[in-house]
């Protein structure tokens, strides 16, 4: 016997035309198919999956502890911020774009070094700094950084902050590895 779903709900979404998605009901596994990637994700609850929308219910899949049970409201708005994150990271490219502020820094990609990014920062020393396989860098000027890719949002912001932490924006002169568009309150410094 079905339950009526209201399909005019706020755990819904609706699914971009351009993505298609496979729901296998035995393992409860979604699969995400765009013309740029395929990715899957596999929720704790159950999800009901009609022509273009998606319901996620608070049914729980396997037997759960008890303070789990009590928060299927949250589960189930977690499981609904996840999937339409996971919509917008294969339907668009992600980038995020770094820029180096400060007399002689710049950014080198190193040619014999495969996702590898020289930095010179001002330190008596060259910082080399790993970028992951699923990311890819590019150099427009020697001060500004594009780094992209088809990958989750979480490993291109955790990446683009790894970076900014070499040399964090000081709030006197404002020099420093920022993001593109953020403006650093300058302090005043001491008069003499």
């Amino acid at each position: 016997m079905k339950k009526n779903i209201s399909v005019k709900n706020k755990y819904t979404i609706k699914i971009p035309k351009n993505i298609k998605i496979i729901y296998c009901n035995k393992k409860n596994l979604l699969i995400f198919i765009s013309p740029l990637t395929k990715k899957t994700f596999k929720p704790a609850v159950k999800i009901f999956c009609l022509k273009d929308i998606i319901i996620i219910s608070k049914i729980p899949i396997n037997k759960m502890a008890k303070s789990i049970l009590k928060n299927l409201n949250k589960l189930q708005g977690t499981y609904l911020a996840q999937i339409k994150q996971i919509l917008v990271e294969i339907s668009i490219i992600l980038y995020k774009k770094l820029v180096l502020i400060g007399v002689g820094y710049r950014t080198l990609l190193a040619e014999n070094l495969t996702n590898q990014i020289i930095l010179k920062l001002g330190y008596s020393h060259l910082i080399f700094h790993k970028i992951p396989k699923n990311l890819n860098t590019f150099c427009i000027k020697y001060t500004k950084l594009f780094i992209f890719g088809l990958t989750s949002y979480n490993d291109l912001t955790q990446t683009t902050a790894s970076i900014r932490q070499c040399k964090i924006p000081e709030p006197y002169k404002g020099k420093g590895i920022l993001y593109h568009q953020e403006n650093v309150i300058l302090k005043k410094g001491k008069k003499i």
